[in-house]
């Protein structure tokens, strides 16, 4: 995943962060690429177990956040490491949500593109989702195992 996600920042010529965590929201995998913004190190770990915790894409969380909207001041739960910029993606495996991903140092949407990528690297089964698939089995605890 992490050396499908590089590729694809280095096709749009900009560093980044990315961050995978397991179905517990817990980091599995990570990647700094040289010039990649410090700041961007939280925000991709952040974004991601995000994504994992709410099950949602960041970028529909943001949407949901925004003053009188039924999610406003979620971004203040979880001690704070609740990030709504879009980027974080639910993995989905077999229609089960196993993990999440994110890509964080540009635009959403290139930020996204990227994490579509290090999905697509898992190859049949896998998707991006902000939700399981109809009739989908609850998350399990297991662990996603990830070579680079």
């Amino acid at each position: 995943m992490l050396s499908a996600a590089e590729a694809k920042a280095a096709s749009l010529g900009i560093p980044y962060c990315v961050a995978v965590v397991d179905a517990g929201g817990h980091l599995v995998a990570f990647v700094r690429q040289d010039g990649a913004l410090i700041g961007s190190v939280d925000l991709a770990i952040d974004k991601a177990a995000t994504a994992r915790i709410f099950d949602k894409a960041t970028s529909d969380l943001a949407t949901l956040a925004q003053s009188g909207k039924p999610l406003f001041g979620i971004q203040e739960s979880n001690a704070g490491r609740v990030v709504i910029f879009g980027g974080g993606v639910p993995v989905v495996l077999d229609g089960t949500i196993v993990g999440a991903v994110d890509a964080s140092a540009n635009t959403v949407k290139q930020d996204i593109a990227i994490a579509e990528a290090a999905i697509a690297a898992l190859g049949h089964g896998a998707q991006s989702s902000d939700a399981p698939r109809r009739g989908a089995r609850p998350p399990t605890n297991r662990r996603m195992r990830l070579e680079s």
